[in-house]
């Protein structure tokens, strides 16, 4: 028998602590979302609606198919930086007219939509995904263009913008844009690069310079309308495809454009029949430890994630800190690798390595289960080959060519983050648990590295180590590592795609590889040289 069984106790006290802790996490999450949901405040979203505007998320849920899910991706950036958190924009993937599509959308409460350097990167990220996944992308513009006083960090870069659109549309992607307000200077460009615009009458402006712009280059005395208005567009300059009486029309008309895109999908349709997990999804809040030293098993994990609970374990005795194996989720196919036991020794190094190569040999996406402090050090693990081992294992994932999607349930630590596809390694989506830590190690491990480098170095000096100004370091390291390790911190840096819910482990999984699935699956010809 295949099918996973379970020996979690959710009556024991563990388990109940675990819950409670993850239930307090969740909670801090919400209220950070909750951040993000709300804009630029209550007097500017209520100055907007005044206007009769819809506001970002509005926009996004008229757009989408009825009851369709909509995955927002990256709704933490800029928390823990000057900028509000979401960095006033929305990006996800939702289903349009039945098509899975990338929607961006400027939120105008914030700054007049202006965006910053984080709104950048999140936008960046957002085209990425698009363009691995073969996603049309909607953009729903309401835009100031770049946010002024940090042009420094956006100018440059900024450029890419542009440039990702041209080649989604050189590479057959569709790219929409709905102007429902301002889209100026440099945001001009955004409509004036996609396949097809849609612009809202009396509202959307778009022009390269405004009047007070163009007065001080030209001496020209102009106005919004015969500048850059809707109805100028439409009938003059020809940059609008469609003029919208208002909003809730011109998202009509953005639905109406992708039914008649006659989208397909490449890669192979899932299982026509699946079963659910026989395991409850709300059992994972409790599996992982409040302390992540404590060692769990990734099984129970797996067995309320996939179909069935059905897994077909790989090499079960060999390399067991390291859990391969095949599974079903939603009906696609994946091979999935999950830390047991945190440490990767080299026995688990081969493994993966064999078992990344077979999932390229079947064109079978992978599933990355992060709970790792990382390679085994020490004299014995050194003579032994870790290095090359571990090389092997990087070498793999680096070079690998199916999808990867990771999930970071506990700790990834080191190059064992590297090895379990990391963000450097273009996993096609990476998402958090509440519980997940990240970075080059543990806090307590790095500020003792520091406190064994400083006396050795005050020993060869002659010197008197201070045992006070030590406490002191570790102390104010260990603090600083810690909130540095933190998914809210990462998801702020735009180093993953958003923390979740663990009972919602299952769906977004699901919603990622329908996405992941827009494109060909397949897997690599060859890879490189690997050191025995």
């Amino acid at each position: 028998m295949t099918t996973l069984r379970s020996s979690v106790d959710s009556a024991g006290a563990d388990f109940k602590a675990n819950r409670e802790a993850m239930l307090a996490k969740l909670a801090e999450l919400d209220t950070e979302h909750a951040k993000a949901v709300a804009g630029g405040g209550e007097k500017y979203t209520a100055r907007h609606h005044q206007r009769g505007k819809l506001l970002a998320r509005e926009r996004v849920e008229l757009l989408l198919d009825p009851d369709s899910p909509f995955l927002e991706l990256s709704p933490l950036a800029a928390w823990g930086s000057d900028f509000p958190v979401g960095a006033s924009l929305v990006t996800g993937i939702g289903v349009v007219e039945g098509v899975e599509c990338m929607i961006n959308a400027n939120d105008p409460t914030v700054k007049g939509g202006a965006i910053n350097p984080w709104g950048m990167k999140k936008g960046f990220r957002a085209a990425d995904i698009a363009a691995q996944n073969r996603l049309p992308t909607i953009n729903l513009v309401e835009s100031g263009g770049a946010d002024l006083p940090t042009q420094k960090d956006i100018f440059i870069p900024g450029g890419r913008t542009f440039r990702d659109l041209t080649r989604a549309s050189a590479a057959g992607i569709p790219t929409v844009a709905l102007v429902f307000g301002n889209s100026t200077a440099g945001g001009a460009y955004l409509p004036g690069m996609s396949d097809y615009v849609v612009m809202v009458k009396e509202r959307a402006k778009v022009f390269l310079g405004g009047p007070p712009l163009v007065k001080m280059a030209t001496g020209e005395d102009s106005d919004d309308e015969s500048l850059g208005g809707a109805e100028m567009h439409a009938r003059v300059s020809g940059l609008a495809d469609y003029l919208a009486a208002d909003e809730q029309d011109a998202i009509r008309l953005g639905r109406r454009i992708v039914k008649r895109l006659n989208w397909r999908k490449l890669g192979p349709a899932p299982a026509a029949d699946y079963a659910e997990p026989e395991h409850d999804a709300e059992d994972l809040l409790g599996i992982v430890p409040t302390d992540l030293k404590i060692p769990f098993d990734p099984r129970e994990v797996i067995a309320r994630v996939v179909d069935g609970s059905d897994f077909d374990e790989f090499k079960p005795l060999y390399g067991s800190s390291l859990v391969t194996g095949w599974a079903q989720v939603h009906g696609y196919p994946v091979g999935i690798l999950a830390n047991a036991r945190g440490v990767l020794f080299s026995e688990e190094a081969q493994k993966a390595t064999q078992f990344i190569q077979l999932a390229n040999q079947t064109d079978t996406p992978l599933l990355f289960l992060h709970n790792t402090t990382g390679y085994m050090v020490g004299k014995e693990y050194e003579q032994g080959g870790m290095i090359k081992h571990g090389a092997m294992m990087v070498n793999a994932v680096s070079n690998s060519k199916v999808p990867h999607i990771s999930l970071l349930i506990g700790a990834s630590y080191g190059a064992g983050h590297y090895g379990m596809c990391g963000r450097a390694y273009d996993p096609r989506f990476l998402f958090a648990w509440p519980s997940a830590k990240s970075a080059v190690m543990g806090a307590a491990q790095l500020a003792g590295v520091l406190s064994i480098v400083m006396r050795q170095g005050a020993e060869a000096k002659g010197q008197i180590y201070n045992e006070e100004h030590d406490a002191a370091m570790r102390a104010m390291v260990e603090g600083q590592i810690e909130a540095q390790s933190l998914p809210t911190f990462l998801s702020g840096m735009v180093y993953d795609d958003g923390i979740i819910d663990p009972r919602d482990t299952r769906t977004v999984l699901g919603i990622s590889l329908s996405a992941i699935h827009n494109g060909p699956v397949k897997g690599a010809d060859g890879f490189g040289v690997f050191r025995m």
